[in-house]
């Protein structure tokens, strides 16, 4: 055209230098993509999040995304403060290495891993958490999972497994949260109810400012999951003790901003989706999902 840099240099230094000068441009906007951390869910392993990374890499050429294979499928119902340590050892070396920080995808159970490392890690940089279908105010229902593990048991007797010492070993029972018995949730959890703040702890206001570091959180969930019970679970809703759906927003957690969660809210940080059709095992194959409330944060 009439305003080509090339009507204005000699024809060789515009071959050499116009390649050049579209290389340089390339590589600086890969360059502005921060790295993506995964962490996957109970019984899941890296081999899960072949599509997603995919996802990523395409929309996001040049992204680094680290899937790390830690914890993985039986060994995921390793009790959830030893797997928070274990994550923690794996993922902080990335974060230091990423002057611009870095955003974390985490998946079901992988979601409260995640909001452990938040809350511990006094220096965290992750500047966008993905919650993506994790069951963020526990979990009770009688799903697939919980029948192959205790096919014994109902959901309404699994209290009896989980509120106790060895119960808590056991990741599962570290958010199982049963709604006629809350008493002995708040007493027995190891790990929801602290990371809740439901029950008081010295560490509450500390975990509290950690958590608050993110610049963004994005909760993803869908009435089709057919695992997370409630599925509004992932949007930090939950059960009352006759079984009604309380919203996020009527929540104690949320009303009395225990962690941070009305705080991300009111300045504007918080982001929630919910798709229709997703089953639990499809959240992070599903494009649409991705497209739809993914992408877009991963800058």
């Amino acid at each position: 055209g009439s305003d080509s840099p090339c009507q204005r240099f000699p024809r060789c230094w515009c071959r050499i230098l116009w390649p050049l000068l579209g290389a340089y441009l390339a590589c600086a906007a890969v360059v502005g993509y921060k790295p993506v951390i995964i962490v996957h869910g109970l019984f899941d392993s890296s081999r899960t999040f072949g599509k997603l990374s995919t996802f990523i890499r395409q929309s996001h050429p040049g992204t680094e995304v680290f899937v790390f294979d830690v914890f993985d499928n039986g060994a995921s119902l390793t009790s959830m403060w030893k797997q928070v340590e274990g994550f923690k050892n794996i993922t902080y070396p990335v974060m230091q290495n990423a002057t611009d920080g870095v955003h974390f995808i985490c998946f079901s159970q992988g979601g409260l891993i995640c909001r452990g490392l938040l809350s511990i890690i006094p220096d965290h940089n992750v500047h966008t958490f993905i919650s993506l279908a994790a069951p963020q105010a526990g979990q009770y229902g009688d799903t697939e999972y919980l029948r192959h593990f205790f096919p014994h048991f109902i959901k309404s007797k699994l209290y009896i497994v989980c509120y106790n010492t060895v119960g808590q070993e056991l990741s599962i029972c570290n958010y199982w949260n049963d709604p006629h018995h809350r008493d002995q949730y708040l007493k027995n959890s190891k790990y929801l109810a602290l990371l809740n703040s439901e029950r008081p702890h010295l560490n509450t206001s500390v975990w509290k400012a950690n958590f608050l570091r993110i610049n963004k959180l994005v909760l993803i969930g869908g009435p089709d999951d057919g695992v997370i019970t409630p599925w509004q679970s992932s949007h930090f809703g939950f059960y009352n003790e006759k079984e009604n759906t309380v919203e996020m927003e009527e929540e104690d957690l949320y009303v009395k901003d225990l962690f941070g969660l009305k705080t991300l809210n009111t300045r504007g940080d918080l982001v929630i989706c919910a798709f229709n059709g997703v089953h639990h095992t499809e959240w992070h194959s599903n494009e649409t999902v991705y497209r739809g409330c993914i992408e877009k944060w991963l800058t």
